[in-house]
């Protein structure tokens, strides 16, 4: 959903993207009191890993376990195949689990995983949680009159740079950007650039909406639904993002005295953000302009949204994680303080802002309560992650 996907509204004091490190981007929300942990180490491994209890004495509902084990079999052709990168476990590991799936009796959900799985502490196992979900906006497939804001396809012209042509980043990977005239490679158009017209013209147009401040938002969902005119609905995801770096409105907003709980200021939530910008037209167009990310997207026309895996994204089952930290496809168990985030997960997702060990954002799906759930979701607690059976006798982590 998200360079491969990132994303969503987020409702609480600070929303921030994730610049898109598969498929969509994610925004990370600021607590009242505390930012989340930041990442002291590079993987899973680096942190340190802890064993925990049995998946028996963990608090999981049957009804829960079993949408868990649907979640994890479609993530299982890509979960045997894919490099780990957190560095726990290999695809053949996996194995085992994947191929029962087929003869495990569906009402043994629970003890599925109690079969086939160990839990591990990464670091101090302490978590934070957010949540996303997939908004509906108002849109059309041509350019009608009142929806003037264009949604574009990826641009052919958006690559990275060859070996020489600039500097490498940390990850190893070169910059996003394209190349000039002149052949020399430059960053990507930004938000004002493109705002302003500068792919106008080039047939990348795959749709268009009627608000601006909506779509901004839908953009840092990185995928979602536009109900068109005719009552239809057309499905977009994620395809690409303009290599920049992404700013979250809602920090800046903070930081400037604009949202809080003073007089005269909005409340910082994504209501009292929207709320803001529909009200100060010209200031928040400016605002929204500071960041400089831009996201382009394709229709989707099977089940979806995806998330980093490639399979799709269930609602209370799906959670975006950092795969240095927790292996994408494995299953995750969460007790924070808030109860509908409490439970058993599946890391299908990642996200540019969901960094570091124990950071997770829940998917909450599609609709007003899904809208609301997940503008509101910052949970704290503590976090397992599920790997197979012998994982950590064989890092010898015990």
């Amino acid at each position: 959903m998200r360079n491969c996907r990132d994303l969503r509204l987020v409702a609480a004091v600070a929303l921030s993207l994730l610049a898109a490190a598969c498929g969509r981007l994610v925004p990370e929300v600021e607590a009242p009191s505390a930012k989340p942990p930041a990442a002291s180490a590079s993987t899973a491994l680096q942190t340190g890993l802890r064993e925990g209890p049995p998946f028996s004495q963990l608090s999981v509902t049957q009804e829960d376990a079993a949408a868990a084990l649907l979640s994890f079999h479609e993530s299982c052709p890509a979960l045997t195949r894919r490099t780990d990168a957190s560095g726990m476990t290999r695809p053949a590991d996996w194995q085992p689990a994947c191929d029962a799936f087929a003869t495990w009796p569906y009402g043994q959900a629970g003890a599925f995983f109690d079969r086939f799985f160990e839990t591990v502490q990464v670091g101090d196992g302490r978590a934070f949680a957010t949540g996303y979900y997939e908004p509906e906006i108002a849109g059309a497939r041509t350019h009608l009159p009142g929806y003037d804001t264009p949604v574009y396809a990826m641009p052919s012209d958006l690559v990275r740079a060859k070996a020489g042509d600039a500097a490498v980043l940390p990850n190893g990977r070169m910059p996003i950007g394209r190349y000039d005239e002149s052949g020399r490679f430059v960053p990507y158009y930004d938000r004002t650039e493109i705002e302003n017209g500068v792919l106008g013209g080039k047939g990348l147009e795959i749709a268009w909406v009627r608000d601006p401040i909506e779509f901004f938002f839908l953009q840092v969902q990185g995928s979602g639904r536009l109900r068109l005119p005719d009552g239809s609905v057309m499905r977009i995801g994620y395809a690409g993002q303009n290599g920049l770096s992404y700013t979250g409105i809602g920090g800046l907003m903070r930081q400037r005295g604009l949202i809080g709980t003073g007089p005269g200021q909005y409340p910082g939530s994504m209501q009292g953000i929207v709320q803001y910008l529909h009200d100060h037209p010209e200031e928040g167009r400016a605002l929204m302009r500071e960041n400089r990310s831009w996201v382009f997207f394709k229709e989707l026309t099977g089940d979806g949204p995806l998330g980093a895996l490639g399979v799709p994204v269930r609602r209370e089952s799906s959670v975006a994680v950092d795969p240095a930290f927790v292996p994408l496809g494995a299953p995750v168990w969460l007790d924070v303080d808030r109860r509908e985030a409490n439970g058993l997960w599946i890391a299908q997702d990642t996200g540019g802002a969901i960094k570091g060990a124990n950071r997770f954002d829940t998917f909450w799906g599609a609709g007003d309560d899904a809208r609301t759930i997940a503008g509101g979701m910052s949970g704290r607690g503590r976090a397992y992650v599920l790997v197979p059976k012998g994982t950590l006798q064989r890092l010898g982590a015990r």
